[in-house]
């Protein structure tokens, strides 16, 4: 296989770093909103998941990673037996954001993981180019 286009270190660790960023984004707006009840909308905060696809500039290259959509998670609330709480239904139940707060956790570790290596990505190819400029000297 012969690849004719090549992105630059550079572009592709920076663009992960910018994915994750936003994912990093996500998930910390997930985790704030996982006991809000009402979203403006009636209902309560829905999670959302950030989809990343892997970047192929002209079909025949390496790319970077971009982010693809941002999806609302269609998982069913939580309800949960709270009568006196004013979002109560008839039954007394309250649903609930669907959002895991331990699973939001471990995915903002691998993001923050992911996040850290392309950032050392960048850091080893920093040092790749001075050596080599010491060398030239």
């Amino acid at each position: 296989m012969r690849v004719n286009n090549i992105t630059s270190p550079i572009d592709i660790a920076v663009s992960g770093l910018k994915a994750q960023n936003k994912n990093i984004e996500v998930i910390s707006s997930n985790v704030a909103n996982s006991r809000t009840l009402d979203a403006g909308n009636g209902q309560p905060y829905r999670r959302v998941e950030v989809v990343l696809q892997a970047e192929n500039p002209n079909g025949d290259g390496i790319g970077g990673v971009k982010l693809e959509e941002l999806l609302p998670d269609q998982s069913n609330f939580a309800r949960v037996l709270d009568p006196g709480n004013p979002m109560a239904d008839a039954q007394g139940y309250v649903s609930m954001p669907n959002i895991d707060v331990p699973t939001e956790m471990m995915n903002l570790n691998i993001a923050s993981r992911a996040y850290q290596a392309n950032a050392a990505v960048l850091k080893r190819y920093q040092m790749m180019v001075d050596v080599s400029l010491e060398l030239l000297r």
